[in-house]
């Protein structure tokens, strides 16, 4: 008997009187032990498939077809018997942990109300359970985090909180949506091979659903190809791999992040640059709330980024990238000098900072996250100009047309909202709203994570070719060691806030100098390496 038996699965969902077709006629099975994977780009109704093996979507969903789980039928069935199933039978990883997590219950408190439900564990039992799990899923020091919350982690150590719930009561089907997404990739490796693990000594079936091929290839025994709501191809991994039919599948088996930037010219001007850059935070206690002791986020952080040039940032969650770039950006406070366009902005007042602050953009991680929901895609892009001015003789929607067309959007579409855009489309709104203001240094934070493998490569080669365009600096920070070696001129390699290693990107790629830097491209290529093995 199967462990999952997905049959002539439909979903819909009313809105606005309309009837809109998520899912259509969906077949898929999952063996016990066995590993399939679903993927495609995003909308393509990987998740509301898998929502749906224990009703888990909204009320205006409309849904027809059978799931069932070992033979007991989840479309219809009652909700003690869905309770039951969910966090028990079947568990979820999902992409975002601070959707998921409670930001005002500790870690302990969260992790203990599974075991204790599901498990009837109680006192010195369950956080035994906790901390074996927490080191499980790589929490280092994981008896110092258990009265921790969850904004004081970084966005890798949510994902691995969360991990660790999803196993907490060894569930016999694990469904994982995105689950490595966020994470770096020796993070990313180390979780993979817990999950293989896992299934390999419990028996545990797992539906993956991801658009990262090279995961794909590594962990899973079967793979489903969604497109618009419908599977188009599906079969063992090295046989969709080895010999794609669709033509959709053998678009997402050839996008990858290739080619390399341009050279910068010799004489490309200095955008920006710190010395033996420091970046401490303070720890508190007491009434009068004394200095005890600092979190040491940077440590002597040193470089240089002209015209033209990126410099990849890369590195575990939590070792200080997205910290450097900030204060290279005068955002947060530093101790050392912040050279910007000749100048050492160390110490300016904001009044003083202002007018600089066109010439220095960031494109965030998650584009959703950082798009107002009730502004309009021309507001959103134009925001800037309000506070720093139109260029004479030009009015805000012809510039928010002109930057639209530059980074690929419809300019038609200017007066719609975040929410009706795609993910890779509210990228390059976000990459649009940093371009208008013609920036010299942009910092991009992940900017690419969150996107299906084809939106990925659209956005690199735009992001290449702005920066041949208008000679930008990046300040580039990724996990994704495959995106940076396509960006970067040059790379910096931080550990815990120190920078263990730089170099151009050749010499970090081809000749890692550090144990840390190996270690990190092995777990980046291993991928690859096994890719190219197959081939």
């Amino acid at each position: 008997m199967s462990v999952l038996e997905v049959k002539d699965l439909n979903v819909s969902f009313r809105q606005d009187g309309k009837t809109h077709p998520a899912v259509r006629g969906v077949s898929f099975t999952i063996e016990r032990g066995e590993t399939v994977a679903l993927v495609g780009e995003s909308g393509s109704g990987k998740s509301v498939t898998a929502l749906s093996t224990v009703e888990l979507l909204p009320d205006s969903a409309q849904i027809s077809g059978s799931v069932t789980y070992e033979g007991r039928e989840m479309i219809g069935a009652s909700l003690a018997d869905l309770r039951a199933a969910r966090g028990n039978d079947i568990s979820f990883i999902f992409q975002e942990p601070m959707t998921s997590l409670n930001p005002l219950h500790t870690l302990e408190k969260q992790l203990a109300e599974s075991i204790e439900l599901h498990q009837g564990l109680r006192g010195d039992a369950v956080r035994a359970r906790i901390i074996d799990l927490l080191n499980k899923v790589g929490i280092r020091d994981p008896e110092t985090r258990l009265k921790s919350y969850p904004h004081q982690l970084s966005g890798g150590q949510r994902q691995r909180v969360m991990i660790a719930m999803a196993l907490a009561n060894g569930p016999e089907l694990l469904i994982a949506d995105e689950p490595t997404t966020a994470l770096d990739v020796t993070i990313q490796a180390q979780i993979l091979d817990l999950l293989a693990d896992l299934k390999d000594s419990e028996g545990m079936s797992l539906l993956f659903i991801t658009h990262d091929l090279g995961i794909v290839r590594k962990i899973a025994d079967k793979v489903c190809v969604m497109k618009d709501g419908e599977i188009v191809e599906a079969g063992p991994t090295a046989e969709i791999f080895a010999n794609p039919r669709h033509p959709y599948t053998r678009t997402l088996l050839e996008a990858e992040s290739t080619g390399r930037p341009d050279p910068v010219p010799a004489d490309a001007p200095e955008i920006a640059r710190t010395d033996d850059l420091r970046i401490w935070f303070p720890i508190t206690r007491g009434l009068m709330r004394r200095t005890v002791g600092h979190i040491k986020a940077v440590n002597a952080a040193s470089f240089t980024v002209r015209a033209g040039e990126t410099v990849g940032i890369v590195g575990e969650s939590g070792s200080g990238k997205t910290t450097l770039a900030l204060a290279v950006m005068r955002l947060i406070s530093s101790d050392g000098p912040v050279l910007f366009l000749g100048d050492d902005i160390q110490g300016w007042k904001s009044k003083d900072l202002a007018p600089l602050r066109r010439d220095m953009q960031i494109v965030f991680q998650d584009p959703y996250g950082s798009l107002s929901p009730r502004m309009t895609c021309e507001e959103i892009i134009a925001e800037g100009l309000s506070v720093h001015g139109l260029e004479p003789g030009r009015n805000r929607s012809e510039m928010v047309a002109e930057i639209m067309e530059e980074v690929g959007l419809d300019p038609t579409t200017m007066h719609r909202y975040p929410h009706e855009f795609s993910g890779g489309q509210r990228q390059r709104i976000a990459i649009a709203r940093a371009m208008i203001l013609r920036p010299k240094l942009v910092v991009l934070d992940e900017p690419t994570s969150a996107l299906d493998m084809t939106v990925q490569v659209q956005i690199v080669d735009l992001l290449r070719n702005l920066q041949k365009k208008y000679g930008l600096a990046y300040l580039f920070i990724s996990h994704d060691l495959r995106v940076v070696r396509a960006l970067a001129h040059k790379v910096l390699v931080m550990r815990t806030g120190d920078i263990v290693e730089s170099g151009t990107a050749d010499e970090i790629f081809d000749a890692p100098q550090t144990d840390y830097t190996r270690a990190l491209m092995a777990a980046a290529f291993d991928l690859q390496v096994r890719e190219g093995a197959a081939d």
